[in-house]
């Protein structure tokens, strides 16, 4: 089981359902001509299985948000979220992460059957947003496929308005809390 806050569910997989669900506080924000409404949403992640238990409240969260910005300390679980992602959407490879590479592409098909992609970066070692610029990180991020960006505060000025932000924390050698904004 993991527990929601804020936007608050708590999922029961045995059962496959959520109990309990209230709104509790959202965060607007306008894309253009339009306003949004998202739902900050707290995981709370006891363990790997449960982490792939909470992939479909994830991408609940993330709307049709397609960039998301990771943020946590090193080893707090940031690759390891990309990869449940991954196995959710029904991605055949096994992720790795970008350290050296920057960017990895992992191919998958839609609802609709059609192909589609997944972009996981790592830019810890990028130092400005030249090298980012280098790298045609542009291209990626306003394309319409899901892109997890680890260390992402050197591109933050070239991200979508829409972009979503996680924050991993660790609570115990097993246990994560994801802030999903």
């Amino acid at each position: 089981m993991f527990r929601t806050n804020h936007f608050s569910r708590i999922f029961s997989p045995e059962q496959g359902k959520f109990l309990v669900q209230y709104l509790d506080s959202r965060t607007s924000a306008q894309f253009g001509d339009r306003w949004h409404t998202f739902a900050p949403m707290e995981l709370l992640i006891p363990s790997l299985t449960a982490l792939d238990e909470a992939m479909p409240a994830l991408a609940d969260a993330l709307g049709n948000r397609r960039k998301v910005m990771l943020y946590g300390d090193l080893g707090a679980g940031k690759t390891t979220l990309v990869q449940a992602f991954c196995r959710w959407l029904g991605v055949e490879d096994t992720p790795s992460s970008p350290t050296f590479s920057l960017i990895n592409e992992y191919g998958y098909h839609n609802t609709e059957g059609a192909p589609a992609l997944v972009y996981h970066l790592d830019l810890y070692r990028l130092k400005n947003l030249d090298e980012a610029l280098d790298i045609g990180i542009e291209e990626i991020l306003y394309d319409p496929w899901y892109c997890f960006i680890e260390w992402p505060q050197v591109i933050e000025p070239l991200l979508p308005e829409d972009t979503a932000k996680i924050h991993l924390d660790i609570l115990t050698e097993t246990t994560r809390r994801l802030l999903i904004l």
